[in-house]
Parts: structure tokens; sequence; C-alpha cells
């Protein structure tokens, strides 16, 4: 297949200049995690990592990328293959996830991968070469990740034309990083003697030598570029004069003046098969025609004509950039006619050999637009899931013309635009849609002018939701229930995955007007729930308990998540199961059951059936680490924050939004304030720069709750009453007394401090506070309030045991003991160990 070339180290012809300075630079950075080797084309950075390679001890793992490797999945695929190809048995769990891989990636996919590298036994170098194709930000972020966690045996090399678009700050100042720069891949004079005298058969003096190399500043390309033409010239003085100007000046000129000396037939050859990212002579054949084309190749790599093979058996092979871009350009400018013919014999010969994807590409160039869509609809749910970017760039080039009659087409690009998040162009790209087949019925059979409409109608429903339009939504729902009763593919689309259009985890983030969507959702809970097989009604099951939950109704929210947990339509499909766990746990916590909340937690990693599921088991954990928190557990929640992967310092997200309030949340309990509010600030500009007040009123409450346990009570009540007033007009009851006795302390303290500003939230606060009063009791005996451990720990405490002999006594540390005793006299309001035996005698 052609893409096992794109692992293989390119063949290096072995008359080459030695340059021990620049190899032992290269040897650093087998010190550090990255080592970046940054230049623009034709400065030998593949050259330069290919003579590395053949003398360094370590593993090697090489990926050449290209365009079709920017998308999330293709660029990890291939990553894990390169290794795959050096250690065989590495990734199996990795590759069972990427072959079905989520729409958008996050750090926990990462995390997998990390836990495979720590395994390998020995060094490893993995190669990125050519970096600069890769363009989507979720690569960058999920490489920025690895890098801040690869282990110390495992080193990246990344050749780029460009600086790397992820922050490297912080690798820098650790020392964790190296870079090659464009002086350091320059020929110094001495190498271009030595490459003039031993690698060409030119007899040049000393002073030529010196003027050719000011002249191309020690660009590598330029020197070989010279070369070649000076093998020809008749005048080499008069030559060398001409090599002046820009470097893409001295290119242009050198790569025009090499081309036109060669035959009519090579010419054509190089024209033609310039528009292939990789060739073989089978393919070459096919564009140009030429019968002898494996002959032309090795002809091309014995003229030393900037063409790479990449692999030893000299099948397959590609262009030097700087030789394709220069023929790209110059084949544009000739016949525009036979330049898509030239696209299209590849794209022929690429879908016969089974390379949709690249064929595509041409198909597109050569302007074959039913070939697209054909290629497109042989599956579009697979490409769905793993070439999500590339669907959305073929759509958006294809004329709209070309799909008219298309519906599915027009439908997966709406899909990708709402998997991308790209909401707004998504609502717009609806209605025209809407109104186009709209007038196409009669013109296409009843059903599929149905399931076309249905599709259509449900899709303009939720977007009416998602934008609180809960009137046209339910007219929208109607129409869906006329023409498309039983549901279809587009309503749970990726609902078994981790990503997609509603992996938000609260239900109500989008929601405005709790009071409103209240009859709406319930509505339609009510016209779905006699069907067997409409799962998409999960969804609605969701935001309805979370709406009794967050209204205190808990009673009401056990009845539909009973109803809800009771169909069948709904066991298979991840994302619903795991919601429908974490709410019930919630219930069960705040009835005042721990033991059960708990235990639903631990038994949802059992049901989970999804190829996503290491990302969710990443899930519940965190929802654990919550709820250890909220039952007094902490070193739990420690114990999740070592291995979590979460820091303070990382770049906040809206899809990580409720895992970084978690993670604030035990930062501060285990004291690390600072951290805590940092992030925390970071958080709440991010949510204030969006509509949803939800997100706001959550961070303000952390934010509020995390200032107080720091003293600054102050601060802290000005944060409380901001959430107040988002919160007071959705009637938010339970994001606020979840948070437990401090917050009864909070408002206590707020409604003091209102009394004589006669503040409209004092019934409000009222409310809040006779709610917390109506909650479950809670043990404030010692037993009740401290852990497990920290109760062992007080017994012995009594027992009279000092610090060492506590922790042998439970095999831990000195200084987990102290940790403990610390939080012992917290909880317990106490200072010593004399209070400690004192407040036991009086309990």
């Amino acid at each position: 297949m052609i893409v096992s070339t794109k692992f293989q180290i390119p063949h290096i012809r072995n008359t080459l200049v030695s340059r021990p300075k620049l190899i032992r630079k290269l040897n650093e950075g087998m010190k550090t995690k990255l080592m970046l080797v940054s230049a623009q084309a034709g400065y030998g950075k593949t050259t330069a990592l290919c003579e590395w390679v053949k003398q360094c001890s370590a593993l090697v793992a090489w990926v050449s990328l290209d365009k079709h490797d920017n998308e999330w999945i293709s660029f990890w695929s291939c990553v894990t293959a390169s290794i795959q190809e050096r250690i065989p048995s590495f990734g199996q769990t990795i590759g069972c996830l990427l072959e079905k891989g989520p729409s958008e990636p996050p750090a926990s996919m990462i995390m997998e991968l990390l836990n495979e590298l720590n395994h390998i036994t020995g060094e490893l170098v993995i190669i990125l070469d050519d970096y600069h194709v890769i363009e989507l930000p979720d690569i960058h972020q999920s490489l920025s990740y690895l890098l801040e966690h690869l282990p110390p045996h495992i080193h990246l090399y990344i050749a780029s034309r460009t600086d790397l678009p992820i922050p490297t700050t912080r690798l820098l100042a650790k020392g964790e990083m190296h870079d090659i720069q464009m002086h350091d891949l320059r020929f110094e004079l001495d190498e271009g003697f030595v490459f003039f005298r031993d690698t060409t058969d030119l007899s040049l003096t000393k002073g030529q030598v010196t003027e050719l190399f000011h002249q191309t500043e020690g660009w590598v390309s330029g020197l070989q570029l010279a070369a070649i033409s000076l093998k020809r010239s008749t005048n080499i003085k008069q030559s060398i004069r001409q090599f002046t100007g820009q470097q893409h000046h001295i290119s242009d000129y050198l790569l025009e003046e090499v081309f036109l000396h060669q035959s009519e037939t090579m010419r054509s050859f190089l024209l033609e098969t310039s528009i292939l990212s990789r060739m073989n002579h089978s393919l070459c054949q096919a564009v140009t025609g030429q019968m002898n084309s494996q002959e032309q190749l090795e002809r091309l790599e014995q003229l030393n004509l900037f063409i790479i093979p990449l692999d030893e058996g000299r099948n397959w092979y590609r262009y030097h950039h700087l030789l394709s871009d220069f023929l790209r350009q110059l084949g544009s400018r000739t016949d525009s006619d036979k330049w898509i013919q030239v696209h299209i014999r590849a794209a022929n010969w690429l879908e016969k050999h089974g390379l949709d994807e690249e064929a595509v590409e041409h198909y597109l160039e050569g302007q074959q637009f039913a070939d697209v869509i054909r290629l497109i609809e042989k599956n579009p749910p697979a490409l769905m899931q793993s070439k999500s970017a590339a669907l959305m760039r073929w759509v958006t080039v294809l004329p709209e013309s070309s799909f008219a009659e298309k519906p599915m087409i027009e439908m997966f690009y709406i899909a990708v635009m709402m998997l991308g998040g790209k909401w707004e162009a998504a609502f717009q790209r609806m209605e025209q849609t809407k109104v186009r087949f709209e007038a196409l019925q009669g013109k296409l059979s009843d059903v599929d002018w149905n399931k076309v409409m249905g599709n259509i109608y449900f899709y303009c429903g939720m977007a009416s939701y998602i934008q609180n339009d809960f009137v046209r939504a339910s007219d929208y729902l109607a129409l869906t229930e006329r023409y498309m009763p039983e549901g279809s593919y587009f309503q749970v689309m990726g609902v078994n995955r981790y990503e997609g259009y509603s992996k938000n985890y609260d239900q109500l983030t989008l929601i405005k007007d709790l009071y409103a969507a209240e009859d709406f959702i319930l509505k339609w809970i009510k016209v779905w729930e006699h069907k067997k097989d409409y799962p998409f009604i999960g969804y609605f099951y969701l935001a309805y308990i979370h709406l009794l939950y967050e209204w205190n109704r808990l009673e009401e929210a056990e009845f539909y998540f009973s109803q809800s947990l009771g169909r069948i339509d709904h066991q298979p499909l991840a994302r619903i199961m795991i919601q429908l766990g974490i709410a019930a746990s919630r219930i069960e916590q705040a009835k005042g059951n721990p033991k059960r909340a708990s235990e639903l937690l631990v038994q949802l990693k059992s049901k989970i059936d999804s190829p996503d599921h290491a990302l969710f088991i990443v899930k519940i954990e965190t929802e654990q680490a919550y709820l250890s928190l909220l039952q007094g557990s902490l070193q739990d929640a420690l114990d999740w924050l070592q291995r979590c992967g979460l820091a303070h310092t990382d770049e906040v997200s809206l899809n990580l939004l409720a895992e970084h309030l978690i993670l604030a949340r035990v930062l501060a309990a285990c004291e690390r304030i600072e951290e805590a509010l940092y992030l925390l600030e970071r958080l709440y500009l991010l949510v204030s720069k969006g509509g949803c007040l939800r997100d706001r009123t959550k961070v303000l409450i952390v934010q509020s709750v995390t200032l107080w346990h720091s003293g600054q009570m102050e601060a802290a009540l000005i944060q409380l009453g901001t959430a107040l007033d988002l919160a007071k007009p959705d009637g938010y009851i339970r994001s606020f007394i979840d948070e437990g006795i401090v917050m009864a302390e909070m408002l206590n303290a707020y409604s003091k401090v209102q009394q004589d500003s006669n503040s409209s939230s004092g019934s409000y606060v009222k409310q809040l506070l006779r709610a917390m009063n109506d909650t479950p009791e809670v043990d404030q005996s010692p037993k009740g309030i401290l852990t497990g451990q920290e109760y062992k720990i007080l017994l012995l405490i009594i027992d009279r045991l000092m610090n060492k002999e506590i922790a042998e006594s439970l095999n831990i540390t000195v200084d987990t003991v102290k940790f403990h005793i610390k939080n012992i006299y917290k909880k317990l309001e106490i200072n010593n160990r004399k209070q400690a035996l004192l407040l036991v005698k009086q309990l």
C-alpha cells in the first residue's frame, strides 16, 4: 500500500558531504524531549535527518507527513503505525480507538499513547518530517500535551518549514528542547569546497566556489542546482555571474535552466507527474501514458534531479518540494484542459487501487464532481467518523449544483459543521437547504422526499431548540413526526462516541430560560415515550432530569431516570448511558445515600461498550473525584489529581470546562489556592465570552467558595452575589446547595451584608437556605466528618502513637500522616493532640 512508504526513512544518496558539526547538534536532541529542525525548502532538513538516523543507535520511527494527514485521526494513526513498524506489539489499544476515533481529540487519547510509550524499553526517536503541512489546531494541542508529558526515553524530532504553532517557551526554559535553524543547515565554505570536489564532476577554482557560495549563501539546494546547471554550461564564469538575486529567484532560474535542458519526453513526464504526492511506475504510466515510466524515474534519480526514493526497492518516489512546487506552477500555466485530464487519469488509477481519499482530491482538481459525490456516497458514515475535515473541505469545494438532488450529501455537510461546533454556519445552511429541497417535492419519490425533509426538519428543530426558540422548535419537530416518525441515522450520529455536537454533559448549558424549556421538553418526552426505537429521546430525558435536579425536585428526577433507564434503545449508546449514570449518582448523593452514589459510578464503568471506552472511563473517574470531595474523601481526590493528566496551567476550553472545575475544587481542597484561583480566573474569562449564563454561574460559585476558604471573605461574597443575580431568574438551587456547609455560611454572611442595601435577592437566599435545611442530616461525629483513613489515624492518636509509628502501622509515609492530621484538626476545629483527646472524651 502507498501509505506504508510514509514510514520508510527516505533513501539518500551516499555521495554527500560529511557534516559532523550538524550531526553533533542533532545528537543533542537525545538529551531532550524535542528537537526542532526549522528552515525553508531546500536547506536539507530531510537529508540531515536521514544521515543522522544512519548513525543513531536508538530505534527510529519515521513519518513523512502530507496534506492528507491534516486530520486528527490520520495524524495519530500515522504516528502509531510508524512506531508499530519498529515495535510490532505497540499500540494495540490505541489502534482500535483510532480506527473509529472521536471527531475531536481529547487529552485522554494522548494519555493512552503516553501509557504505551512508558512501557517501551530503550530509547525511541519519533521523526515527523514536513510538519508544516499540519494546520489543524486540535493536532497542535494534542502534540503540545504529548510533549509536556513525554517520557524521558522518548525523543521527538520535527522538521518543518515554519516554527511550531505550539507553546515551546516552557520546554526551552527547562532545557527540554533544542532547535536547528537555517544558519545551522547552511553549508560552510569548507563544506562547499568538499561538495564541488567530491560530489560533482566540475573542476571549479577556489574563487569560483567562493563566489557561488556567497551567491547562494550556503543554501544547499542552490548549490546542487548550480552544479546541475553548470555541467551543461559552455561558459562557467559567465553562468556563475547570473546566479544573483533572492533565493526564490535563484531557484526559479536554476530549475527552469535544468528543466529546459531535458528532452521533451522527460519535460512532459516531469510536468504531468508533479501533481502526485507519491508515485510508482504504474501510477506514472497511467498519468503520462509513457510505458517506460520506471526507466524515467531511475533516470531522474541518476541525474540527482531532486527526486527521493521512498523505499530501498525503489518502487515509490516523491519529488523534492522545490521541484514539485516549480513544476506545478509551470504546469498550471500551460494547457488547462490537459492539466484536468492528468488529474482525472491519476484519480482513476488511485480509485482502482482502493485509495479513494486521494482519488477524490484529484477528481476535484479534474472537476469530476459526479465522481467525487459517488465516492463520498460509498460510505459517508465512515467518512464522518475518520475524515470529517476532509469531507467538509470536499463538500465546500463542490458546486452546489453538483449535489442539488443529493440531499444526503447536504445533510452530512450540515452534520459535519455541527460536529465541529460551527453552529451559526450550520443554522444558516439548514434554512437554505430546507427551502431548496422543499422545492423538489414531486421531483423525488415520496419515500425519498419524506426521508430528506424529515431529516431537514429534525435538524431545524434542534437548531431552534439550541437557540431557545421553543415554539419554532415544536413546529419543526411536529413536521419531523409527520415525515420521519421513527427517526434516522442523523438523530443518533456519533452518540456511541465520546465527542460530537451533543457532547456537553450538562444538558441545561445551552438553555437560557429553564421555565420555558420545562414545558417544551416534557411535551416531546410524552410524544416520543411510546416509541420503541427512538433513542434521541434520551437527550430530552437527560435535559429534564438535570432540570428537575437543579430545582431540587429529586423524586421527580428519579422517576424520569427510571423511565429512561428502562428503554432498550438507550442501552448501546454510551454517551446517553454515561450521562444518565452520573445524574443518578448525583441524585443519590443529594438524597443522603453516599454509598449508593459511589456504587453507581463503579457499576457504570462496567456498562460501557464503545470504541471510546478509555475516554468515558476518564470522564467517570473525574466524576468520582468530585464525589470524593463531596463525601470528604480527600485522599481519593488527591489520587485522581496525580493521574488525571490535567494541570492548572492547561489551555482552557469549553469542552473541558466540567473537568477543569473539578480540578480547581481538588486543588483548593488540598490548599493549592493560588493554582485553583489562577485556573478559575481563566475559566471565567472563557465563559464570559459566550452567552451561557449557566457556565458563568458555575464558575462564579466555585470561585466564591475557593476565595472563602482562602480567607478572602469580601471578594468571595462579591462573586457569590454575581452568581445569585445570574441564577435567580431560572431558580437554580442545587448548584448552590451542593457546596454543603460552606455555602450555608456564605449565604448567611451574604444575607447579613445585604440587609442594609435592601437587596432584591434576599428572598432567593432564604429559599436556598431553606432548601439546605431540608437536605438529609449528615453525621457530625468524627466518624461521619472524617474519611476512613483520617478516622483510623485519629484512633491511633488516641492510642498515643507518634507520627512515625502511625505511618508504619498504616504502611504510609510520615508526610502523608502529617497531611491527614492537618485535615483532621481543620475538620474537628482543634489545634493539637491534647484537644483531640479531650474532644473524643467529651463525645
